[in-house]
């Protein structure tokens, strides 16, 4: 069964690697950018094929029209959209270097906002398939609570957790489990006015040499119904967004360490994991990841989505397109770090699976 969710995992992780692609593919073509290659992995090919649709180039050998190639190679790591007059200068029509900076940005976005609308629809389903959605009204308390010794009380409604906007019982436990480790300003609604209750403590609770706060009580179910599913799922992918930044910001402060940062192999141990603990676990982990991959790759980082889009920018800017020899090197360097970066994961990862 291990080996039945590890082929699960990775399918998964192929699927969301392809709708990121599909995202530059589409968008590439409906601006009339030539595509060379089409590839899902890295690293060398599996299979391929030839497309019905020309590229818009002859082959420099034989002259002959050449179509779009299609390919599945070994690592499903990453992919890639080798479009015409990416990397290169070229002044064919098809290229994507003479098309307006509109038209590229939208391509590099298409990649990303892909992920992220997919994400959307996914936690549309897994609120669908939750029993009961929790409001941020405080119901009732658990046996030993702290906070209501700072002046909770059954039946408030917190509408912010140290200045952060919660609309639903989800966020609300994230920001307490996140920023609960030291003390808390609750500002909340009792009998319709607005109250802020400062320096709340929580209890906390220690893993990995991470603190994190619990949540001391328990919250009133909302009734469910389009408008409650749009407004969970909306709000549980923003802060699903937020989580990642959080994350971000910790581990650049130092409250995380490499060992929180996971590659391909941690994310399909996580996944099995997940698949093993139930259909929703394991949903919700498919969800942060592929919001995560949408985020990340926005990220103005060489070598990355973020990166492209910043070039593009400063060109608008300017109105004047940086060196493609410049970017190309920038983007080079920024590639092989971050490929070192991965090989360090990986093999974390690896170490990981055998060392407790």
């Amino acid at each position: 069964m291990t080996f039945l969710y590890v082929l699960l995992a990775i399918l998964v992780f192929g699927v969301l690697i392809l709708i990121h692609e599909l995202g530059h593919f589409l968008v590439a073509r409906a601006v009339g950018v030539g595509i060379r290659e089409f590839s899902i992995g890295m690293g060398p090919k599996l299979f391929s094929w030839k497309g019905k649709k020309p590229v818009g180039i002859p082959d420099s050998d034989t002259g002959e029209e050449l179509f779009t190639e299609y390919s599945l190679r070994a690592f499903p790591i990453g992919g890639y959209v080798s479009m015409i007059g990416e990397d290169e200068e070229s002044e064919l029509s098809c290229a994507f270097g003479v098309k307006k900076v509109w038209q590229r940005i939208s391509i590099v976005l298409a990649g990303p906002v892909m992920n992220v609308v997919l994400g959307f629809l996914l936690m549309c389903v897994l609120v669908l398939m939750t029993p009961k959605l929790a409001s941020t009204t405080i119901g009732e308390f658990n046996e030993g609570a702290t906070s209501p010794q700072y002046g909770l009380q059954v039946g408030d409604t917190v509408t912010h957790v140290n200045g952060v906007r919660v609309f639903t019982g989800n966020e609300l436990v994230y920001e307490i489990l996140n920023d609960g480790y030291k003390p808390l300003d609750l500002t909340i609604l009792r009998d319709g006015k607005r109250e802020v209750i400062e320096d709340v403590i929580f209890p906390t609770q220690e893993s990995e040499g991470v603190t994190f706060g619990l949540t001391d009580f328990r919250v009133y179910p909302e009734e469910k119904n389009i408008i409650s599913v749009l407004k969970h799922s909306f709000s549980r992918s923003v802060s699903t967004v937020k989580m990642i930044f959080d994350q971000i910001g910790d581990m650049i402060g130092g409250r995380y360490g490499i060992n929180a940062v996971s590659g391909p192999v941690g994310v399909t141990e996580g996944m099995v994991t997940a698949a093993k603990s139930g259909a929703g676990d394991f949903l919700y982990l498919v969800i942060v990841i592929t919001i995560n991959l949408g985020v990340f790759n926005l990220l103005p980082l060489p070598a990355l989505d973020g990166g492209r889009l910043l070039f593009l920018v400063v060109e608008g800017v300017t109105r004047k397109p940086v060196n493609k020899n410049v970017e190309g090197y920038i983007h080079f360097v920024g590639l092989m770090l971050l490929l070192a970066l991965m090989a360090v994961i990986f093999f974390k990862d690896i170490a990981g699976l055998f060392v407790p």
